[in-house]
């Protein structure tokens, strides 16, 4: 009888630490903040579960070394609310401010990305001024 109660006691801890690990690695916001740039896409794609992931590229400049060159970064993300999914993709090649939660995993019904986008902040065009004269 004694061996039936610590080997379920035993089987209970462990599950208990799967459960806690499982939240801390895929539910537990691990950071959050807001990205701007201009938005690159909007796709609504996968196999079996079909999610909306998106890309913002977000320019600048490197002053790394003496000559200061332009540089892009991209920001990789994931939608999980389908209205805010929606209003993106009529945001494309706008300049906008994204706030993003970031978990230290993804699941497969929330996104490829550890990047989840939940809101956005603002949106605004502002067309391309080219530097070098068109003739």
């Amino acid at each position: 009888m004694k061996k039936a109660g610590i080997i379920t006691g035993v089987v209970l801890v462990l599950l208990l630490a799967l459960a806690g690990w499982f939240w801390f690695e895929f539910y537990f916001v691990f950071g959050e903040g807001v990205k701007a740039g201009e938005l690159n896409y909007v796709v609504h794609k996968g196999y079996v579960f079909k999610t909306y992931e998106g890309r913002l590229i977000q320019a600048g400049y490197n002053s790394k070394n003496s000559t200061a060159t332009i540089q892009s970064n991209e920001f990789k993300f994931s939608v999980a609310s389908k209205a805010v999914a929606d209003s993106l993709m009529r945001c494309t090649g706008k300049q906008v401010e994204l706030h993003y939660n970031e978990y230290r995993g993804a699941l497969p019904w929330r996104g490829v990305s550890e990047f989840v986008v939940d809101s956005i902040i603002s949106v605004r065009y502002e067309p391309m001024v080219p530097t070098v004269p068109i003739y």
